[in-house]
C-alpha cells in the first residue's frame, strides 16, 4: 500500500473510558473533519465507541463498521484464534487503505486510548508507514476507573503492573506478588482465575472490582465481597499500591 499524492490522512482517535464529558476537545474536532469515521464491534452489536463519538460526526461522514469474526477472546496461544483476527486486521486496513487512497480524512475510532490494549493499533502498524498519519491520545479506561473507585493506585517509587486476565494463572500471580499496585484488564469469564490469583498472591483484600466503569450504571465494590458470576466485558479489577501504605502511615515523601 503505497501513498499517492493524492492520499488522505489516518487519524486514531481515542474517545475516553464511556462517559461522553471525557471526549478531549481534539478528539471532537478530529471527528468534526473527518470524511470517513471506522470503528470496531462485535457482529451484531452497536459500537460503544461510536456512541460515544456520534454526536461530533461530520455531516455526511462515511460511517465504516468493522466487526469482530469472533465475539469472545481465546486463548493467545489458541491457533484458530490468532489466525481469525489477523485476517480480519489485514481485511480491515485494506478497507481504510482503500478510503485513504481515494484521499479522504479516515478516523478510526478507539475506546480509551489508541495505542494501549486496542484495536486501533492494528491498523496502525500495518498503515502508518504508507500514510499521514495522526493518533489523538484518550482517557483510559483504567484512570477512569481508578478515579471513579478513589482509590490512589501509586506513588513515588510504587511499581505499578497492568495485567491482562487472560494471563495462565500461575503467571498472574507471579506478577501480582512481585507488583506494588496492579490493574487487571480482560476480566469477564476470567474473573474466578483472578480471585484466586490475588488470593495466592495475597492481594485479594486490596482488590476493588470496577463496573462500566465512567459509564452509567457503573459502580465498585471490594472484589472480595462480590460473587463468582462472570464479569461484562467493561471490568476492571484494581489493587491499590500507595493508598494502603498511606492508612497505615508508611507512605513515602511525593
Amino acid at each position: 500500500m503505497s501513498a499517492g499524492a493524492s492520499a488522505g490522512r489516518l487519524i486514531g482517535v481515542g474517545v475516553g473510558p464511556g462517559d461522553p464529558e471525557l471526549l478531549t476537545l481534539k478528539a471532537a474536532r478530529a471527528l468534526g473533519e473527518a470524511d470517513v469515521v471506522a470503528y470496531f464491534a462485535k457482529r451484531g452489536n452497536g459500537s460503544h465507541a461510536r456512541a460515544i463519538a456520534h454526536p461530533h460526526f461530520r455531516a455526511g461522514a462515511v460511517e465504516l463498521p468493522l466487526d469482530y469474526p469472533v465475539t469472545t477472546e481465546l486463548h493467545r496461544h489458541d491457533d484458530g484464534y490468532r489466525s481469525q483476527i489477523t485476517d480480519f486486521y489485514d481485511a480491515s486496513a485494506r478497507l481504510v487503505a482503500g478510503h485513504l487512497d481515494a484521499g479522504r480524512k479516515v478516523a478510526v475510532l478507539s475506546e480509551g486510548d489508541p495505542l494501549f490494549y486496542g484495536s486501533y493499533m492494528h491498523l496502525h502498524v500495518r498503515l502508518a508507514a504508507h500514510y499521514a498519519t495522526e493518533v489523538i491520545p484518550g482517557v483510559t479506561g483504567m484512570s477512569g476507573c481508578w478515579s471513579q473507585a478513589g482509590a490512589p493506585i501509586a506513588q513515588g517509587d510504587d511499581v505499578l503492573s497492568v495485567l491482562p486476565g487472560t494471563l495462565d494463572e500461575a503467571e498472574l500471580v507471579r506478577r501480582l506478588a512481585e507488583a506494588d499496585a496492579a490493574v487487571i484488564m480482560k476480566v469477564g469469564r476470567n474473573l474466578p482465575k483472578i480471585r484466586r490469583a490475588l488470593a495466592t498472591a495475597g492481594r485479594l483484600e486490596r482488590a476493588v472490582y470496577v463496573e462500566r466503569g465512567t459509564m452509567e450504571g457503573g459502580g465498585c465494590v471490594p472484589l472480595a465481597g462480590r460473587g463468582e458470576q462472570a464479569a461484562p466485558y467493561f471490568a476492571i479489577v484494581l489493587v491499590p499500591g500507595w493508598n494502603m501504605r498511606a492508612k497505615s502511615g508508611a507512605e513515602a515523601e511525593g
